[in-house]
């Protein structure tokens, strides 16, 4: 069997050089890279200086979110391409993951691969209830940024939900292949080292209670697009369901105990839970220069 082409697609906003790095170590086993920038028209960026013919830019002059990019990605991904390495500009690439992610696809079953995400600032995993061993995993999701992905499992669910503009971005495309029959596996041997953002420690009696935060905005889009997910998963997916809602009420309550901006954080976690039933959504909650592009027509879930 042929060796599996593969195109790298990281999604950038105002990126520094740690992007550069990515694009070194994906081009090391890759046949090229797509560069998604969603830096706005008119402010400068990293990659107006890329020279090298094995990467190309896609600047639409918006920022669309990580769908909006992950699907011009998927529009402007080269005929001789078999398969999409999907990663952030911040990624940390060890070497050999991606050739060890590329054998799984010896297996036909298989559509979707991840690493085993760690957390970068101390090397330890960080996702609850993650499966153990040195094998290989099948889970309902993986997450973004070191997945790699059939093409034809791109093709059979038509891409990424561009209406969740960041969050829970990855959940939604995975569960559409599970429901599809195909499978999403996890290489528990590979690893990859993953910001999982400003986390901090509170000491509460003889616990440790561990926090992420995040802006308001981000808040909203966590607890909107996570409660649309579990209405639309509830009875496909049960368990997922439930394991999705104990996340979105922990951050929820750890938010409103520990977060000092509280004031501005909770009524951004109500407006998403109000969205969430009301099939709404509220643009002021989009980050300064984004773009957000209305959904569309229904898809098969």
């Amino acid at each position: 069997m042929a060796e599996p082409v593969i195109t790298a697609v990281v999604t950038a906003y105002h990126p520094d050089d740690r992007l550069a790095a990515v694009l070194e170590a994906a081009l090391v086993t890759c046949a090229d890279v797509l560069v998604v920038d969603n830096t706005p028209t008119g402010q400068d960026s990293l990659t107006d200086t890329f020279t090298d013919e094995r990467v190309r830019v896609l600047r639409s002059g918006r920022n669309g979110g990580l769908a909006g990019a992950l699907n011009d990605a998927v529009r402007a991904l080269p005929a001789a391409s078999d398969a999409v390495l999907l990663l952030d500009q911040d990624s940390t690439l060890p070497e050999g993951l991606i050739a060890a992610l590329a054998a799984h696809l010896a297996d036909p079953t298989i559509g979707a691969i991840g690493p085993t995400p760690v957390d970068a600032a101390d090397g330890r995993g960080y996702e609850r209830f993650a499966p153990s061993g040195d094998g290989l995993a099948d889970r309902d999701a993986v997450i973004t940024s070191g997945m790699l992905v059939r093409r034809s499992a791109l093709t059979a669910v038509g891409g990424f939900r561009d209406e969740f503009f960041v969050d829970w971005v990855d959940n939604d495309f995975c569960l559409r292949l599970r429901r599809k029959g195909i499978r999403i596996v996890q290489d528990l041997r590979t690893t990859l080292p993953h910001s999982i953002g400003d986390r901090r420690e509170h000491k509460v009696g003889p616990f440790t209670v561990r926090v992420l935060r995040y802006a308001p905005w981000r808040h909203y889009w966590i607890t909107r697009n996570g409660l649309v997910m579990i209405r639309e998963q509830i009875t496909a997916n049960p368990r997922w369901a439930l394991m999705a809602l104990l996340y979105i009420g922990r951050q929820a309550v750890t938010t409103a105990l520990f977060e000092p901006s509280r004031s501005a954080t909770v009524p951004a976690i109500l407006r998403g839970v109000r969205d969430a039933f009301t099939n709404r959504t509220t643009l002021a909650y989009l980050p300064n220069g984004a773009d957000y592009r209305a959904p569309q027509p229904a898809r098969t879930r």
